[in-house]
Parts: C-alpha cells; sequence; structure tokens
C-alpha cells in the first residue's frame, strides 16, 4: 500500500482544508506533515464554519485517525483552544487524534522572536502571521529546539534553558519581555497536551502502511512558499512540496502513492513578496470580494491575480503531481473574459520557467479565454459545466500536462464534483 499526499501549489490558501474533508471516506488516516498554527484551513459543511490551524482537516468525517507529524510544529495554547473547540462540537479528539513526540513546541518566547525579527526588518518585512513560527524552525535545525516527547524527560530544566537563551536574543533586539502571564497559559496547553496519544509516529504510519491502511498526508501553505523552492526569502519555514511528507512524517519516497495537487481557478498570496500576475485594478478586487479572499488565520487582505500557469508547472514538476484539484472556480462565473498567464517577458525574452528571482521587469504574458458567464453554485455533475467552463479545463489540461480530477464550485462540502 502507499500513501497519498495533497498539497497547495500555489501561494497558499488554495482551499485544502475542504479537499481532505471531501477525500477522507476514502481514508484510514489523515496525517499534517508540516506547517504549524499558520494553516487556516477553512471547511464548511451543514451550515457550519470551521477553521483548523494545527489539526488535520479529516477530524470531522468518519472517526478516521488523525495524526499531527513530526514536521510539525506545535503551540500548546493554540493547539489546546482548537481542540476544545472540537470537542464542544461533539468530536472525540482524545481518541482519534495522535501526536508525534517528534513535533517541535512553540514556546512563548519563539511567538516574541518572531515580532522582534519582524520589526527589525522594517520595509523589508516578510508579512509573517507571528505565531513564532520561524524561530521554532530556526531552533530545529540549530539544535536547540524542545519536541513534544521532552515533556516526558527534563522538562523544565530544558524549557529554562531554551528560556534565557530567547530572553537573551530579545535584549540584544533592544526588548524587554514580560512573559509570565504567556507562560502560564503555555502550560496549562502542556497539560492538556499529555491528555492525547502521544506516539512514535514514524513507526505508527509505517505500521499501517504495512498493514494495508490508506493514508492521506495533509500539507499546509503552498508550493510557491516552499524554504528551499519558494519565492526566497518571502517564503514559509518548512518544505512545502511533496518531499515534506517523506521527512514530515518518516515515510520513503518509494511509499508516496498519487500526489494531488490544489490550485485556485485564479491565484492569491498573502503578505509581502513576489505576486507576478497580481491585479491592482477593479478586477483584483472583485476577485477578492467575491471570492472573500481575506486570510482565514490573519484576516489579512489576499492579493489577486490571473491564474500563473509557470508557477504552476513549476509546483507541478517538484512534487511530481498526478492529480490536479481546481477550487473557486465559482469565482470567476461572471467574467467576460478570463486570462491566465503561460509565460513572462523578462529584459525582451519570453520566459516559460519560473526564474531564480522575480525582477521589477518582468511582465506576464496572457492567453484570453473566454468566460462562461454562467452561475455554476448549484451543479452536481460535469455534464453540466457550460461549453467555455469545459474549454478552460481543457486549455489549462494541455498546458500543465496533468488531469484536473476534481471541480469546486462552492464554499460546502457538496460543492464539489469529481470528475469522471
Amino acid at each position: 500500500m502507499k500513501i497519498d499526499v495533497l498539497l497547495g501549489l500555489q501561494w497558499g490558501d488554495e482551499g485544502k482544508g475542504k479537499v481532505v474533508d471531501v477525500l477522507t471516506p476514502h481514508y484510514d488516516i489523515v496525517a499534517r506533515f508540516q506547517g504549524g498554527p499558520n494553516a487556516g484551513h477553512t471547511l464548511e459543511f451543514q451550515g457550519h464554519h470551521y477553521v483548523l490551524r494545527s489539526i488535520p482537516s479529516g477530524i470531522f468525517q468518519h472517526n478516521q485517525i488523525n495524526v499531527i507529524g513530526n514536521g510539525v510544529v506545535l503551540d500548546p495554547v493554540l493547539f489546546m483552544e482548537e481542540a476544545k473547540d472540537l470537542e464542544k462540537s461533539g468530536i472525540d479528539i482524545k481518541r482519534i487524534l495522535k501526536i508525534s513526540k517528534k513535533a517541535h513546541l512553540i514556546l512563548p518566547t519563539h511567538r516574541l522572536l518572531d515580532a522582534a525579527n519582524e520589526k527589525l526588518k522594517g520595509s523589508g518585512k516578510i508579512g509573517t502571521t507571528g505565531k513564532g513560527i520561524g524561530p521554532t524552525y530556526t531552533d530545529k535545525v540549530s539544535r536547540n529546539g524542545l519536541r513534544v516527547g521532552d515533556i516526558f524527560h527534563d522538562f523544565k530544566l530544558k524549557y529554562e534553558a531554551a528560556k534565557e537563551r530567547h530572553i537573551s536574543l530579545l535584549k540584544a533586539l533592544g526588548e524587554n519581555p514580560e512573559i509570565s502571564e504567556l507562560e502560564a497559559k503555555w502550560f496549562d496547553g502542556i497539560e492538556y497536551l499529555k491528555q492525547f496519544d502521544l506516539i512514535d509516529s514514524e513507526f505508527f504510519i509505517n505500521k499501517a502502511i504495512g498493514d494495508g491502511k490508506k493514508v492521506l498526508c495533509e500539507g499546509a501553505q503552498g508550493s510557491m512558499l516552499d524554504v528551499d523552492f519558494g519565492s526566497y526569502p518571502f517564503v514559509t519555514s518548512s518544505n512545502t512540496v511533496c518531499a515534506g511528507a517523506c521527512t514530515g512524517l518518516g515515510v520513503a519516497p518509494n511509499k508516496i502513492g498519487d500526489v494531488y495537487g490544489i490550485f485556485k481557478a485564479y491565484c492569491t498570496r498573502v503578505g509581502s513578496g513576489p505576486f507576478p500576475t497580481e491585479l491592482f485594478d477593479e478586477t483584483g478586487s472583485t476577485i477578492r470580494q467575491i471570492g472573500h479572499e481575506y486570510g482565514a488565520v490573519t484576516g489579512r487582505e489576499r492579493r489577486c491575480g490571473w491564474i500563473d500557469l509557470v508557477a504552476l508547472r513549476y509546483a507541478i514538476m517538484l512534487s511530481g503531481v498526478t492529480k490536479l484539484i481546481m477550487m473557486k472556480s465559482d469565482v470567476l462565473d461572471g467574467f467576460d473574459t478570463i486570462k491566465a498567464c503561460d509565460a513572462y517577458e523578462i529584459g525582451g525574452e519570453v520566459v516559460r520557467d519560473f526564474p531564480y528571482t522575480v525582477t521589477d521587469d518582468l511582465k506576464p504574458i496572457y492567453t484570453e479565454i473566454k468566460g462562461w458567464k454562467t452561475d455554476m453554485t448549484k451543479f452536481t455533475d460535469e455534464a453540466q459545466f457550460p461549453k467555455e467552463f469545459n474549454d478552460y479545463i481543457a486549455y489549462l489540461e494541455e498546458k500543465l500536462g496533468v488531469p484536473i480530477t476534481i471541480v469546486s464550485v462552492g464554499p460546502d462540502r457538496e460543492q464539489t464534483i469529481i470528475r469522471k
């Protein structure tokens, strides 16, 4: 048995949470493999609206096991708040959620360091969510981090050493931190965390594979925010491409089966950084309003633009995507003309590969496609798609070289059409 991987192909906010929720009935286990509470996976069903930050999006379905993998960084306070909200919804979360002992903990001082570092950058700030994720991954790589499993091994001693090191760094940055209140809540979160099944997730996942269980690996953020291959330095602090599932869960590359790549019918980005197809006109504002393009975690306005096939091809290549899933196609229902960027012009040359860096002289080269001018939000079958929409799908499949197997026509779980 091989595991399947689901990840975003743009700059995040593609709709991964909804798709994981829809696919979960076909799997026994759903596992998050990287990121932290900077994720904002939104799900809507039965008139309710949920946003998941650290907990896998399979949590609402048919009692499948959900796993927070070793590649995730976990804030005990935010996790406790999120988990208790789910408990109020009637979910037996302590039974169906397992947490890797090797996942790293976000300390109160990590959040303060995040804010101080961003402040230091001034106008060159990255646009971090301020959740302490970057400093936590920094400690992980520099071998100074605290892990979930440390809770049971000289924890107080390890915590105090990490805290003192962080306070020294904060003072060097001109800060005078007061963390007693933050610390009290954090230790409440640690006690709550102890109530869960804390596991060696690499053994758990590999045993499940050996037993013939079906596993879906859920990514966070988007491929263009990958720390190695994204629009550096305006990226997240982890590997968001398919390879991140291997290191973030302890799974060998030859165990990967299908790779689902999710993208919007247009493109968005939150925070700073290059965005070749960004629209600064009324069209961009219209897409933002119709698509409700505001960050699920931060509430920030998302920058909006036409679909970027150069960046999409790059992301598909990096992860070996086998099946594409197009989200929010309904947002474009009212447009007379849809545009798609198939190449860039840089220094007078036509470029079809994503460049090392996006410079000011880059100009997107667009193909215009006739809009479908049809409200598709009530559609339940691909046979209902208008010709113009089918033409748009065919154009994308030709340019991307991968079939589009699922199309979303609205935010609800039911507004999902599986193509045959």
